[in-house]
């Protein structure tokens, strides 16, 4: 992919996975640490240094601490079983830049001396591409969003989701992304920044209408360049 530079305040989707597409959560407290990531190391100041023993109520109160000055602003994540997908906003130069290779060296350290290996953990660069029109704003959150239904009925690319409300209730209830945030669901608040999305999209009744009417009318050709992750 080509390189891009980064400018202030436009918007862009990342994606990066595992190396060799290796698994890269493994368990609830490894989607912890990264979600405890995204909100520490979105700082132009340097990164606390912290242990990776998290729970449920640790990263609670850690989501609550003060940033001195975001380097992005995150509209929107998904955490899959061997990738990530986030829509950042840059707010500072090199904030994008900044920000994943804290993200990276910061989690990678964590997973080799966790589960005792050695070496890159991510394949490679991240890969971003720029969002330029209305059309990628609207859609492309809900594409990110509905990533987990993979783990479930991986058809729906296809358009054949099945039934729409089971497939709803199931990706209300993936607590690692940012969807059950945007549904008033208060999943994990702190980490990203919600107005601009909601004012493309709406609250959280007419975010999920959006996403059902997505789901019974699955188009890519809205983003279908925006879509930058390489086939499992």
């Amino acid at each position: 992919m080509k390189a891009i530079t980064f400018a202030n305040d436009a918007i862009y989707h990342l994606y990066n996975r595992g190396v060799e597409k290796r698994d890269i959560f493994l368990g609830e407290k490894d989607y912890l640490r990264f979600i405890l990531n995204l909100y520490e190391f979105n700082d132009v100041a340097p990164a606390r240094n912290f242990g990776y023993q998290l729970n449920r109520d640790s990263i609670e109160v850690r989501l609550q601490y003060e940033r001195k000055q975001p380097l992005v602003e995150i509209l929107a994540f998904c955490l899959m079983p061997n990738h990530y997908h986030l829509m950042l906003q840059q707010k500072v130069d090199n904030g994008i830049t900044t920000f994943t290779r804290k993200l990276g060296t910061g989690y990678t350290n964590y997973f080799n001396l966790k589960y005792n290996r050695v070496g890159s953990l991510f394949q490679g660069k991240f890969k971003a591409v720029l969002l330029e029109r209305e059309a990628h704003f609207v859609h492309l959150p809900h594409y990110i969003h509905l990533n987990p239904l993979d783990l479930k009925k991986v058809e729906w690319r296809d358009g054949r989701t099945g039934n729409i409300e089971q497939a709803l209730k199931f990706l209300k209830n993936y607590r690692w992304s940012s969807l059950p945030d945007y549904l008033g669901m208060n999943n994990f608040p702190t980490v990203t920044e919600r107005v601009f999305l909601k004012e493309c999209i709406g609250g959280p009744s007419q975010f999920v209408q959006s996403m059902r009417e997505w789901l019974e009318n699955i188009d890519f050709e809205f983003i279908h360049d925006k879509v930058i992750e390489e086939p499992y």
